[in-house]
């Protein structure tokens, strides 16, 4: 360690940019991390609730499904061990608390981190009405989220759907959402493939 910083530049410049590129990636680690942590919890829960119907008329289906998510489950958390410092030990008790805490709550989508890459991509139907010709005016938009992997990095990919209205007809327009892998999975294609 003494060794390792002998051979640092005197330079504050220099030293500055460096510590801003290692906050950077540490920043980019952080995030990667907390969404594997959000994924293994995800299929935690979705075993435990499969393993709940196991004893249903399509017990053979669901058993093939827990084995591959408890497959899924045991890569990402070898991989989580590697990159993090929390033990297993520590992961299993924060999945046990929030199972209490979801069971008790209705469905609803998983919260992707504030921190997580996120992209932007605009679907815009034009400047023209496709039925009059008419000048088109933008009227609103309907936000979704669509959680990828990307070169082991999750991202989410924002798809913003632009609502508008022509002032000729007062027609709506507005193009149709991208198809999913997964229909009204939050899952993109990259994600998938990884998992």
């Amino acid at each position: 360690m003494s060794n390792a910083s002998q051979n640092l530049p005197d330079d504050p410049a220099f030293l500055k940019a460096m510590i801003a590129a290692l906050q950077a990636e540490n920043a980019k680690m952080s995030a990667t991390l907390l969404a594997h942590d959000q994924l293994i919890q995800t299929l935690r829960l979705r075993i435990a609730k499969l393993k709940k119907q196991v004893f249903g008329k399509s017990s053979e289906k669901i058993e093939r499904e827990i084995q591959q998510l408890e497959l899924a489950l045991e890569d990402l958390l070898i991989a989580a061990s590697e990159n993090s410092t929390r033990s297993i030990d520590e992961a299993d008790e924060v999945a046990a608390s929030t199972d209490a805490q979801k069971q008790t709550v209705t469905r609803r989508r998983p919260r992707v981190s504030d921190k997580a890459v996120r992209e932007r991509k605009e679907l815009d139907p034009g400047s023209c009405c496709p039925a009059c010709g008419g000048e088109l005016r933008l009227v609103g938009e309907d936000v979704s989220e669509i959680l990828d992997m990307i070169a082991a990095q999750m991202k989410v990919i924002e798809v913003a759907r632009l609502k508008k209205s022509c002032r000729c007809c007062e027609k709506m327009v507005q193009l149709p959402a991208p198809s999913r892998p997964i229909p009204g999975s939050m899952a993109g294609a990259g994600l998938l493939a990884y998992i």
